[in-house]
C-alpha cells in the first residue's frame, strides 16, 4: 500500500473523520501519541479498524499506530514527525514502513520536534509514563 498520511494524535479524531467522510480510499490513517508514553497506555485500536471496516475502507485504507511502529511519539520516534499528505508505502512482506520525504526533511523536523503535552500529569499513570518502555520492548515499567 502506499498513499497519503492522515495524521491523527488520538484515536478518538481518527474515528471521527472516518465516520464523516474525512477518509477516502488510499489514505493512510496514522494514529500517534496512544502508545505506552503517550496515551499513557496502549489502546487495543478495535474502534478504527471496526470504523474502517463499517465505512467499507478496510480493504483499500491502511492502519497505522503505535501498536506497528516503535519507538512511539510521546518518546521522539519518527512516527511523530509525519505530516499531513506524506506519501507513507507499506511493504507487508519485508515488515517495511516508510515515509518518503529525505534524509535531510526528515532531519529538519527532528530538529524542530517539540513533545507534546502528556495527558496525564500526576498520580499511577503519569509514574508509569515515566517508567515504560516501548512497546517493541513490551511496555513494562523499568
Amino acid at each position: 500500500h502506499e498513499g497519503p498520511a492522515r495524521v491523527f494524535d488520538c484515536e478518538e479524531d481518527a474515528i471521527s473523520a472516518i465516520y464523516n467522510g474525512k477518509i477516502v480510499p488510499g489514505d493512510v490513517v496514522v494514529i500517534r501519541y496512544e502508545g505506552p508514553k503517550g496515551g499513557p497506555g496502549m489502546r487495543e485500536m478495535l474502534n478504527p479498524t471496526s470504523a474502517l471496516a463499517g465505512m467499507k475502507l478496510d480493504t483499500t485504507v491502511a492502519l497505522i499506530t503505535i501498536g506497528h511502529v516503535s519507538p512511539e511519539a510521546a518518546s521522539g520516534g519518527e512516527i511523530g514527525l509525519v505530516e499531513e499528505g506524506d506519501i507513507i508505502s507499506i511493504d507487508i512482506p519485508n515488515s517495511k514502513v516508510n515515509v518518503n520525504i529525505s534524509d535531510e526533511e526528515m532531519e529538519a523536523r527532528r530538529a524542530k520536534y517539540v513533545p507534546r503535552e502528556p495527558n496525564v500529569k500526576s498520580g499511577w499513570l503519569y509514574r508509569y509514563s515515566r517508567l515504560v518502555t516501548s512497546a517493541d520492548q513490551g511496555a513494562v515499567v523499568r
